[in-house]
């Protein structure tokens, strides 16, 4: 059970990382198109803004990608060198270590949304962007990544309690020793 959800949320967070890479193609497409128009004497405007808007937006909804295709970076020097029930400890470990961290931000992320709905706040920039535009999608990807983050916990918990160790690795192991298992 516990590999398909993890083989699920794999597909549903492809999807997700297609999506966030849309959106950056299109934001290069527009800083590219500023730039070109900048050579004849004119500009869009922005672009700045909106590229910065573009990176915190990615890089919100982009760690649930990441982690589900371990590609978050890890120090396995103990790790390495224990035996499959230690490695799942370390594994569970750092995958709770993570979630709590993980969480903390969704939760401290929220006054940033909340303080943007209140004011009504806008940029102070040319553009004058009502922030919860910004803000909205981008304390969502937080709320996404500390989900996906606790579900795969939950689920490296549970294969470690019922001693199937080896299957921990599949999902929340150490990337560079996937390579050599394969």
């Amino acid at each position: 059970m516990e590999l398909t959800m993890i083989k699920t949320l794999r597909k549903l967070n492809k999807g997700v990382a297609l999506l966030v890479g849309a959106g950056l193609l299109t934001c290069a497409a527009f800083v590219l198109t500023d730039i070109i128009m900048r050579q004849i004497g004119t500009s869009l405007g922005g672009t700045e803004e909106i590229a910065g808007y573009a990176m915190a937006l990615a890089t919100s909804w982009g760690m649930a990608y990441t982690l589900l295709e371990m590609g978050h970076v890890r120090i396995d020097i103990l790790r390495s060198r224990a035996n499959s029930f230690k490695r799942a400890l370390f594994d569970v470990f750092s995958m709770i270590v993570m979630s709590g961290v993980i969480i903390t931000i969704a939760v401290k992320a929220w006054p940033v949304l909340e303080r943007s709905i209140k004011n009504g706040s806008t940029a102070n920039t040319p553009l004058e962007t009502p922030l919860v535009w910004v803000h909205l999608p981008w304390f969502a990807g937080w709320v996404w990544f500390a989900l996906m983050s606790t579900i795969v916990t939950l689920c490296g918990l549970s294969l470690l309690l019922k001693r199937r160790f080896a299957e921990t690795e599949t999902f929340i192991g150490a990337f560079a020793e996937q390579e050599t298992l394969q």
